[in-house]
């Protein structure tokens, strides 16, 4: 795995894997923290099965549409997502859950298919996923 096309976070979340899994396969939990801060998401097809595709509009704070699709590629309940972004820009997502004393260890691993772009997005992504985890903590605080 070459670190010019990778990006990777982790984080102990106070919650169980298995909440920590449903924030990911609740369609509506889902929709209300993925993407950095600022974004909401109209999902359009939300398939949670290996092999099933997750079509969705991000919108972002200005009001721009960003049409995303996805396919789930691995689904390990309370353990492990695998998804695959099938459109500009290439990249597979794994977010590995693993159980820890006083919660969950989540590592997030970002891997894109062309350096190039990679390099490009870093500023962007690397706050980005940040962003995200925090989003996904409020959401448990919320839901869970």
């Amino acid at each position: 795995m070459h670190h010019d096309t990778m990006f990777h976070t982790e984080r102990t979340l106070l919650f169980s894997p298995k909440a920590v899994y449903n924030a990911f396969a609740s369609a509506d939990v889902l929709a209300t923290w993925w993407g950095p801060d600022g974004f909401s998401n109209e999902f359009e097809t939300f398939e949670l099965q290996v092999g099933g595709r997750w079509t969705f509009v991000m919108v972002g704070p200005d009001g721009a549409r960003y049409a995303n699709q996805s396919v789930f590629t691995e689904l390990e309940p309370a353990s492990r997502v695998v998804i695959r972004h099938d459109c500009q820009p290439f990249f597979t997502l794994t977010v590995q859950l693993t159980q820890v004393a006083d919660g969950t260890h989540l590592q997030w691993q970002q891997v894109f298919d062309d350096a190039h772009i990679a390099q490009a997005v870093k500023a962007i992504v690397e706050p980005a996923n940040e962003q995200n985890l925090d989003r996904l903590m409020q959401a448990l605080e919320r839901f869970a």
